[in-house]
């Protein structure tokens, strides 16, 4: 399979709208994405360590919290991880407090995953600390500038998505989360 890099989409041109050479702005552009990018996971792997999480915990932790109690099949699906691999993520949270498997009411062979108060309240603060640092990086700005962004950024994604699918087959951008010690 060819990575993105080797992967060239149609109608992607190499030079801006004035005709001009455009490897020094998207290079630029691309720069300034990747610092994001980079800052954002910095911060978030720094919080989560803070709150007993690891980005795969906290991916699953975040799931449960949108679909409510879940079999690990259905954990499974939503990360895209394997069966084995869910099992070890829950089995962390299980063993750390934010988890615990209860008998499924209607199918003897599933258990649910379901969260405790340590849960509840991790769950909770990852929203509200969604909302937080939302505000943080769009509230200065204005209209305009904040529906460019939103824009542009619909624009990069479409292309980044679609590069994905023909690079790898696939149309999201994760294979399988892998616990880090």
């Amino acid at each position: 399979m060819k990575s993105l890099l080797e992967v060239r989409a149609k109608g992607m041109p190499m030079t801006d709208r004035d005709g001009q050479d455009a490897d020094d702005r998207f290079g630029a552009a691309l720069g300034q994405v990747l610092e994001v990018a980079i800052l954002i996971n910095e911060d978030m792997t720094k919080g989560l360590a803070r709150d007993g999480l690891t980005e795969p915990r906290a991916h699953l932790v975040w799931e449960l919290s949108q679909r409510g109690p879940s079999t690990q099949r259905v954990l499974a699906d939503a990360l895209r991880v394997s069966p084995r691999n869910i099992t070890g993520l829950i089995d962390g949270l299980v063993a750390t407090g934010f988890v615990t498997r209860e008998p499924h009411p209607s199918d003897r062979r599933a258990t649910l995953v379901t969260f405790t108060e340590q849960g509840t309240r991790a769950a909770a603060k990852m929203a509200a600390d969604h909302r937080e640092f939302a505000e943080l990086l769009f509230a200065g700005m204005s209209d305009a500038q904040f529906d460019g962004l939103v824009a542009g950024l619909d624009v990069v994604l479409a292309r980044l998505r679609a590069a994905v699918a023909a690079a790898w087959g696939d149309s999201t951008t994760s294979d399988e989360e892998v616990e880090r010690p």
